[in-house]
């Protein structure tokens, strides 16, 4: 039997106030993609509105592109599953191994809050699951609990896109809340290596990478933990 990941993508795209676009982040899609796909994985893609989630212009930008988001751009039935990602609300955790977040600055508004998501990724946690998410999207985590009604972050050992890193993209003023300082507020035991180096940190089934870089790493680690 194949494994099946589930993979949550944002639906939204205003950046703040700022009067320009945000949403997931290209490559850390499309990396995690193929890093699972290659490995016979079947990827589910959903966002919480469904249909076609919003892409971050700059991560489509010349400078932004790898391998992998190359790969996407050729690769037609991937275009189309992502055209038509499932309703966040019409999926099942039951249904899959492991669950895994793309980041972008979209997160930080709609799958921070968004009670489906924290739904699953509890259901998920308590399943013994893996749980993965990179970049801006460990936000996601911040208002999931475990058990016993504590933190899932709180004394787990997490990474997300650092203080500086925002800094370095102009957009510390712009979001919600910044992810260091948040998953350090829910009791996080947050680590990070240097600006946009690739940094992946597991804490039993909770995978969580720094940012881009570290989103085809971090769908390795997850592949291990599903034994394949």
């Amino acid at each position: 039997m194949a494994k099946k990941v589930l993979m949550v993508l944002t639906s939204h795209d205003k950046l703040g106030d700022t009067g320009e676009k945000t949403g997931f982040w290209l490559e850390e899609f499309a990396a995690p993609y193929y890093v699972l796909k290659d490995a016979g994985v079947e990827v589910t893609l959903a966002s919480p509105k469904g249909g076609q989630p919003p892409l971050d212009p700059k991560s489509d930008s010349e400078d932004a592109q790898t391998d992998a988001t190359r790969r996407f751009k050729s690769d037609e039935e991937a275009q189309k599953r992502l055209t038509n990602t499932v309703k966040l609300s019409e999926v099942s955790a039951d249904d899959f191994d492991a669950v895994f977040y793309p980041g972008g600055h979209g997160p930080l508004w709609d799958l921070h809050n968004d009670e489906k998501s924290i739904e699953l990724i509890e259901t998920f946690w308590e399943s013994g699951k893996p749980v993965a998410a990179v970049c801006h999207a460990p936000t996601v985590l911040l208002n999931a609990k475990d058990k016993d009604g504590a933190p899932l972050v709180r004394n787990r050992k997490v990474t997300g896109f650092s203080n500086s890193e925002e800094e370095a993209v102009g957009l510390s003023d712009v979001v919600p809340h910044l992810v260091e300082d948040a998953l350090k507020e829910k009791g996080g035991l947050y680590a990070k290596a240097g600006d946009f180096e690739p940094f992946v940190l597991e804490d039993g089934h909770l995978i969580t990478g720094q940012n881009p870089a570290s989103s085809e790493p971090a769908a390795k680690a997850l592949l291990k933990q599903l034994g394949l």
